[in-house]
């Protein structure tokens, strides 16, 4: 396996295939980098070079106690792009990917940055607030907190109903999909996939968004039951100097793998305009 040992001495995994100007790739939680399959073949076939890592505590990399945050997350990111000396680059974050990808350039900067896809992202904030009335509530992510503390093969195995929109009439169940969500889930550390949520349900995006000043690309799903649209993709939009958003009628929250198709279609156009 191909590992990167950070400043802390944690050892990352990640994939970096091809040639070609670099794509890079921020999973979901509670995922690992296998989740970007049909993006990497498909961006790799098409002459790029493409690059995802499993965020510290997820997939193979190491299990980690402390450092499961989103500045550590950044600077992981950082670290690996000086590393692989990675200029030019298309940042393409899914959920608490996309917030890691607005915090990557918030914290460090856009100089190694072309432009950048946020895919049912959590950015600006997740959580319902005074001033973020259509957030969620605390409770649903206590509740989350809860499952993956108790019996998070179960829950994840649930998750994956609501994720990939699978309870909406009309939509066939890929177990598939299933299946290698709760593996790729079951392969991270229990404390790294606790820590996390805090990261994508509580921090607060706004000053990341502001600070991005490259092309960025929102990519939600109109019935996404994850991150809600109206909390998300659509105040984020409004915020990034260079936005377009794209809605996709019926979306769910994994639709990069429900919409493959169009999504790298889509992704492709923004990225060579």
């Amino acid at each position: 396996m191909t590992m990167f040992t950070t400043s802390d001495n944690i050892a990352l995994f990640y994939k970096d295939w091809g040639t070609g100007q670099p794509i890079f790739f921020s999973h979901g939680w509670p995922l690992s980098s296998d989740a970007w399959d049909s993006q990497m073949l498909f961006f790799g076939q098409q002459g790029y070079r493409v690059i995802a890592h499993d965020r510290r505590g997820h997939g193979r990399s190491e299990q980690t106690w402390f450092g499961n945050n989103m500045d550590r997350y950044a600077d992981d990111l950082a670290e690996l792009f000086e590393h692989l000396d990675l200029r030019n680059i298309i940042m393409i974050g899914h959920s608490t990917g996309g917030g890691e990808v607005a915090h990557y350039i918030g914290r460090h900067g856009s100089a190694r940055v072309a432009k950048a896809v946020l895919v049912a992202a959590v950015p600006p904030l997740m959580l319902k607030t005074d001033t973020n009335p259509k957030g969620t509530p605390m409770a649903v992510f206590d509740g989350i907190r809860a499952g993956t503390a108790s019996n998070r093969s179960q829950f994840f195995r649930d998750l994956t109903v609501p994720f990939y929109g699978f309870n909406r009439q009309g939509v066939t169940v890929n177990e598939g999909l299933q299946q290698a969500f709760w593996l790729q889930g079951m392969q991270g550390g229990v404390k790294s996939h606790y820590d996390c949520i805090h990261e994508f349900s509580e921090v607060d995006y706004t000053s990341d968004l502001k600070a991005i000043n490259k092309p960025v690309l929102f990519i939600h799903g109109d019935d996404d039951q994850i991150v809600p649209l109206a909390a998300s993709a659509k105040l984020a939009a409004s915020i990034v100097k260079d936005a377009t958003l794209k809605i996709y009628p019926g979306g769910s929250h994994g639709l990069a793998q429900i919409d493959a198709d169009q999504f790298n279609a889509d992704v492709l156009a923004f990225i060579r305009r």
